[in-house]
């Protein structure tokens, strides 16, 4: 079964590009996320978990899902990682959690993907982002094969840059860096709701006709880039960048 997580769409992309061509189920985990729902779920089929890289490693909710819920039937779980460049040596801390599971890890592999992450980064313009993506399809099928074969994904070579990327950096971001005080609504707000519907932590509230952001983010980014009226903003960093949600 494949599980994705995604807040602009790379994810799911390419969640639903795999589960297509291996011929497997696919289940979203926004509204099991939202309602932290662990629930057990079962699968003969290996696991295969798609989902977008926070600072060099899975997001927390997701870690925290996957460590909270009980799989059933097959034990053996795959990880696939969209990223705007690389994801470190996520590797490392994904084979100790499925360890910690009785999970039987399968590795991690690795798919560079349009940049979305805007409160850090400028995301490319649209016909950019369609070349990035064709060009990552090709990754994408080497893990295809690997999942029709039932290999182990190969491993990455790990240098000392990856080992602190996803190690002191990782933890220094999760901790001062995602926040969501500094969004905010400006005038172009239009009352339309989306921002709330599209959080998957339920972390914005309306006062006033208005979205009020709680302290509760994992920086998705899908309230900023999603609203239909570019009338979300990032302290000063994302005025003039462009928004992003995977074209295809």
């Amino acid at each position: 079964m494949i599980l994705y997580f995604s807040g602009t769409g790379n994810s799911e992309y390419v969640a639903k590009y795999i589960a297509e061509r291996i011929e497997d189920d696919i289940e979203n985990l926004f509204d099991r996320i939202r309602k932290e729902d662990y629930s057990s779920m079962e699968s003969e089929r290996p696991w295969v978990v798609v989902t977008p890289t926070y600072a060099w490693r899975i997001p927390e909710v997701v870690e925290m899902f996957l460590r909270k819920t009980d799989f059933i039937g097959n034990q053996e779980m795959y990880f696939v990682m969209t990223c705007g460049s690389d994801n470190g040596c996520a590797d490392k801390y994904l084979d100790k959690m499925c360890d910690g599971v009785n999970l039987t890890y399968m590795g991690c592999a690795e798919i560079v993907m349009p940049e979305n992450y805007i409160a850090m980064f400028k995301a490319p313009p649209k016909e950019e982002a369609l070349s990035i993506i064709e060009e990552s399809e090709k990754d994408v099928d080497k893990v295809v094969r690997c999942l029709l074969e039932g290999r182990p994904f190969p491993k990455k070579k790990v240098s000392l840059t990856d080992r602190i990327t996803s190690g002191p950096v990782n933890q220094v971001f999760r901790r001062f860096f995602i926040k969501a005080d500094k969004f905010r609504s400006t005038d172009a707000c239009v009352h339309c709701g989306l921002c709330k519907k599209v959080c998957p932590l339920e972390n914005i509230h309306y006062i006033n006709e208005r979205p009020v952001w709680g302290d509760k983010c994992t920086h998705c980014m899908a309230c900023i880039c999603r609203c239909p009226k570019k009338a979300i903003e990032y302290g000063r960093k994302t005025v003039g960048k462009e928004r992003y949600i995977c074209p295809k």
